[in-house]
């Protein structure tokens, strides 16, 4: 029998896997799947994506809000396994591995173990919805600070996600321009109650809800802060696909902005051709 003690442990590479489309990820996560010898995939990665890594073994091991989902720990076990086992070892993660894709957890397992372990960045979603949605997340003179904000807590003993009540605690409704909320589909209503209630945001202030931010199955919603505080909001969002909630006044439609700033072009445009007309005539005459 083989002496697993004199063994090379192999290492295991967090990849961002990006907002969704499988042509978002970055060309080293991509290359990185294409050696793989096995991938633990989140839930909510695109069949697209996994096609990128047909050699390796695929292992699900994602969770998704409010739906039964693998332990942390049990997730953290299976890492350090493969390790043992394989020589490169992907932990594929929807997003950005570093932002609440409990990235930390697992690394500070995989070092206590001795395990080398490298972190590959991804876009996440928040920026691929501005980039799909075409307007910026700040705005000169409207918004100079973005916060990305979560209510999901954890998992309890039956593998269910849980979150905060929508307090007044600073992570709930944190200080900034422009709020951008993950896995915050069921509590949806209560946040935007509770903005309203504490300020600056008003019940005019803009929402914008992203689903399946960059896949075919893409949606969006555009409203208020009043009308998804009175739940409207609810019975249009889809349980199966991931929604991000952006809410700040650097998501304004601002087409009637741009169409009033093109009149007063033109017209300051008419005025200086007009004003230049007249000179001509007077040197003419």
């Amino acid at each position: 029998m083989a002496n697993l003690a004199n063994t090379p442990l192999g290492k295991v590479y967090l990849v961002g896997a990006g907002p969704g489309a499988a042509d978002l990820i970055t060309v080293r996560g991509a290359k990185l799947l294409a050696q793989a010898d096995i991938v633990f995939h989140d839930a909510l990665v695109e069949p697209e994506m996994l096609a990128l890594c047909p050699q390796a073994t695929l292992v699900a091991v994602g969770k998704r809000c409010g739906k039964l989902s693998s332990a942390q720990q049990f997730i953290n076990k299976r890492l350090v396994d493969a390790a043992q086992k394989y020589k490169i070892i992907v932990r594929l993660k929807g997003g950005d591995p570093m932002l609440f894709g409990r990235a930390d957890e697992e690394l500070q397992t995989l070092k206590a173990a001795g395990i080398e372990v490298e972190v590959v960045p991804g876009i996440t979603a928040a920026l691929a919805g501005a980039a799909s949605i075409g307007q910026s997340l700040t705005l000169r003179g409207v918004s100079r600070s973005v916060a990305f904000v979560t209510l999901a807590q954890g998992v309890d003993k039956s593998g269910q996600e849980s979150s905060d009540e929508v307090s007044g605690s600073p992570i709930a409704n944190p200080t900034a321009d422009t709020l951008v909320y993950y896995m915050g589909r069921k509590d949806a209503s209560k946040i935007a109650q509770q903005l309203i209630k504490q300020g600056p945001h008003t019940n005019a202030t803009p929402v914008q809800i992203l689903e399946a931010v960059s896949t075919s199955r893409e949606r969006l919603w555009v409203s208020t802060l009043e009308e998804m505080a009175q739940g409207k909001a609810d019975q249009w969002f889809d349980s199966n696909s991931p929604a991000l909630i952006m809410v700040g006044e650097a998501l304004r439609d601002t087409t009637k902005t741009k169409e009033s700033l093109e009149s007063s072009s033109s017209e300051i445009n008419d005025s200086l051709q007009n004003s230049q007309v007249l000179a001509n005539s007077r040197r003419r005459a």
